[in-house]
């Protein structure tokens, strides 16, 4: 099972892209809510992590991972390659099921990078995974989407498409994403070659690759070949993707199959076990850190055992459920403790670490959606998240893409980086000059330092409406989500496509007419 519905999931041919980051326009677009010119480069924090655990608790939780690893084990289903190389590794292997040895898992991942650079064809877009940065991409894998024109409905190549341009024009979003929506009027079969194209043709950020079967991954690396070139890709990492443990404690063969090509290619896994919590995992929040640990390190270091060195996340995607309907919960306390707790775990085995996003269970995007998907992106970067996936746009628990939410997110987005900048402790920063200036019983609106720093001094929301309750009715009443519409529409109405040799783009363009003519459509 994945994320939601669906389980999908110096380069050559760039160059400088329309509005690259830098300097005082770069700054200019932090605080006035990320418009579609100058983009933002991926978030250095300068705050704090938040973190809820102890080291007895940290190590009481080791060890009881231990105790599941060794003692309960994990399948690794219909993979036998898999299972070889578990017994080689010294693992005790009974039938599908994988006993580890204490200490085998931890040993394995030593080889695994904690920092790493994703590289986008744009080599200004490229960004760094691990440490102090925090790289946002968009939202993954729904099904359906809620219109322009308030329509909830399959989603379709198009508006994939759309997803992909207002992320690359939203200068908070530092990464394309993967399955910004299933574009469910392709076959199933072909489909991902549609995808990854278009985050190759109408962006130049970052993008994930295709895990819905090995073959499919394949065809993601043999694309991001022709972009970068064969040497390029083997020695260096252009490919972040999503590989699910089916959980409770089981690798399927899908997932793994996609894991042994990306690791093979020296491309990024995210391993992450899919948990709503009193379902998939035990109801305590102890408990469900155990099995996740337990479940990252089997799936992480086995990509050790396909190829030392090649990057991989510790991932987590950890939700309540309403134990009335047993449908998923989103923005409560404990999924909030469990990804501040796995990212503690994460940073002790060194790795780095994927959770959150701007999650919510609300049907549309209302004061729920924004309450949920607050709480969430809260606890991300709180906890020191590397890669967030669902940054922008998740609804409806992951069924739907909305395009309103969407521009609403990455407006929260643009006041995260803002806040994870910490706070400006230079001559202009400590505004000496300008208390000395005003001095007591003035004001500070007239003086030289406010002059000099009005334009940037406060983030600019370009979703929120500020202005007097006589204003906003002179402008029509508009509700949040009616802004984010017509911001939304006139973002599509501006799009300019990022530059793309054109040699590279026919080259794609033959590989994806060949590898369709192959087969014959399929929808399941």
């Amino acid at each position: 099972m994945s994320d939601n519905a669906s389980v999908e999931q110096e380069a050559s041919g760039g160059r400088r892209g329309r509005g690259a980051s830098g300097g005082a326009a770069a700054r200019r677009a932090a605080r006035a809510g990320g418009g579609p010119g100058t983009q933002l480069t991926y978030i250095k924090r300068k705050i704090n992590v938040y973190e809820v655990l102890n080291e007895e608790g940290l190590s009481l939780i080791e060890k009881n991972t231990d105790t599941v690893l060794e003692e309960i084990g994990i399948i690794f289903r219909d993979d036998a390659e898999a299972l070889a190389l578990w017994k080689e590794a010294g693992a005790d292997v009974k039938g599908e099921r994988v006993h580890f040895p204490k200490g085998l898992c931890r040993s394995l991942l030593k080889t695994a990078p904690s920092i790493y650079t994703q590289h986008a064809r744009n080599p200004e877009r490229s960004v760094q995974i691990g440490g102090n940065a925090t790289v946002f991409a968009p939202v993954y894998g729904p099904p359906f989407v809620r219109d322009l024109d308030g329509n909830r409905r399959y989603a379709t190549l198009e508006d994939f498409q759309n997803f992909v341009k207002l992320a690359y024009m939203a200068p908070s979003i530092h990464h394309s994403g993967g399955t910004v929506c299933e574009p469910v009027d392709v076959p199933v079969n072909k489909r991902h070659l549609d995808m990854v194209y278009s985050h190759i043709r109408y962006s130049d950020k970052p993008f994930m690759g295709s895990v819905t079967a090995p073959e499919r991954a394949e065809d993601t690396v043999a694309m991001a070949k022709i972009v970068f070139g064969d040497d390029f890709v083997e020695n260096n990492t252009v490919l972040t993707s999503l590989i699910n443990a089916n959980s409770p404690m089981v690798f399927d063969e899908t997932m793994l199959g996609a894991a042994k090509v990306y690791a093979r290619h020296n491309q990024a896994c995210i391993v992450t076990p899919f948990i709503l919590a009193g379902a998939m995992s035990p109801v305590t929040v102890a408990g469900t850190l155990t099995q996740i640990l337990a479940e990252v390190l089997a799936g992480a270091s086995f990509t050790q055992l396909i190829r030392p060195g090649a990057p991989v996340l510790f991932g987590t995607f950890a939700s309540s459920i309403s134990m009335q309907s047993g449908a998923p919960t989103f923005g409560t306390p404990e999924p909030s403790l469990v990804s501040y707790g796995a990212a503690q775990l994460a940073r002790r085995l060194g790795l780095p670490f994927r959770t959150g996003g701007s999650l919510c269970a609300s049907k549309v995007p209302d004061a729920q959606a924004a309450y949920e998907s607050a709480n969430t992106l809260n606890s991300t970067i709180l906890a020191g998240t590397n890669f967030v996936l669902h940054s922008a746009g998740w609804l409806e628990g992951g069924l739907a893409s909305c395009y309103e939410k969407f521009m609403m997110d990455i407006d929260q987005l643009g006041m995260t980086q803002k806040f994870s900048e910490g706070v400006d402790l230079s001559e202009n920063g400590q505004a000496m000059d300008a208390i000395r200036q005003v001095g007591p019983g003035s004001h500070y609106l007239g003086c030289d330092h406010t002059q000099a720093n009005f334009q940037t001094a406060f983030y600019r929301s370009n979703i929120a409406d500020n202005n007097s309750y006589e204003q906003w009715l002179a402008e029509g009443e508009k509700t949040a989500p009616q802004r984010a519409n017509e911001l939304a529409r006139r973002w599509l109405e501006s799009y300019e496509a990022p530059h793309l040799d054109p040699a590279i783009d026919e080259a794609l363009k033959d590989f994806i007419a060949s590898k369709k003519a192959s087969m014959a459509d399929a929808f399941t």
